[in-house]
C-alpha cells in the first residue's frame, strides 16, 4: 500500500453557542464560489481519539439501544476507528472569505479540531431519496433538521 500525508486545512471553534470553522491563510482561495451553497460537508479528524489503541478499535459492544451486540466500527459513527476521520453536514450561516472563517450552525466536533477538507453538499450526489436502515434506527430522523430536536441520549449506550 501506498503512504500518504493528509494536512489540516483549518479547524473547528466552537465560541459561546456559535460554531466556526477558520481555515488557515493558504487555503482561503479555495473558499472562492463557495457562496451559493446552503450547506457543506466537513471532514475532520478525532484528533483527541488519535493514538494506537483507538486506531485498533475494530468492533464495539452495542454503542446503540436495539442494535446488534457487536458492530464493526464501520457500521457506527464512533470515533475509534482505523482512521479517526469524521463527516459532518451542516448549514453555512456566514463566510467571510477575507479572514477565512465559515460561521456554520453546528458541528458536532470539539474546539480546535483539525478540518481535513470541505466540500459543497449538493443533493444530485450526498442525498438519497430512499435510504435503507436496519429495524433499530428506521426510527431515526430523517434529516439533520429533524435530529436538532430528537433526543439523541435515549438512543445511546454510552
Amino acid at each position: 500500500m501506498k503512504d500518504f500525508s493528509v494536512h489540516s486545512v483549518g479547524k473547528i471553534i466552537n465560541k459561546d453557542d456559535d460554531a466556526f470553522i477558520v481555515i488557515d491563510k493558504k487555503y482561503i482561495p479555495a473558499l472562492q464560489a463557495l457562496d451559493g451553497f446552503s450547506h457543506i460537508n466537513v471532514l475532520w479528524w478525532f484528533d483527541d481519539l488519535d493514538e494506537e489503541q483507538s486506531r485498533s478499535v475494530l468492533q464495539t459492544e452495542q454503542p446503540y439501544k436495539g442494535a446488534p451486540e457487536i458492530m464493526g466500527v464501520f457500521a457506527t459513527r464512533s470515533p475509534e476507528r482505523p482512521n479517526p476521520i469524521a463527516l459532518t453536514t451542516t448549514k453555512i450561516i456566514d463566510i467571510d472569505f477575507k479572514k477565512g472563517i465559515i460561521k456554520i450552525e453546528f458541528i458536532d466536533a470539539n474546539n480546535n479540531t483539525p478540518v481535513l477538507d470541505i466540500k459543497p453538499y449538493t443533493p444530485s450526489l450526498d442525498r438519497v431519496e430512499t435510504p435503507d436502515v436496519p429495524a433499530w434506527c428506521s426510527h431515526w430522523p430523517k434529516s439533520t433538521e429533524e435530529s436538532a430536536c430528537f433526543s439523541w441520549e435515549k438512543e445511546f449506550n454510552f
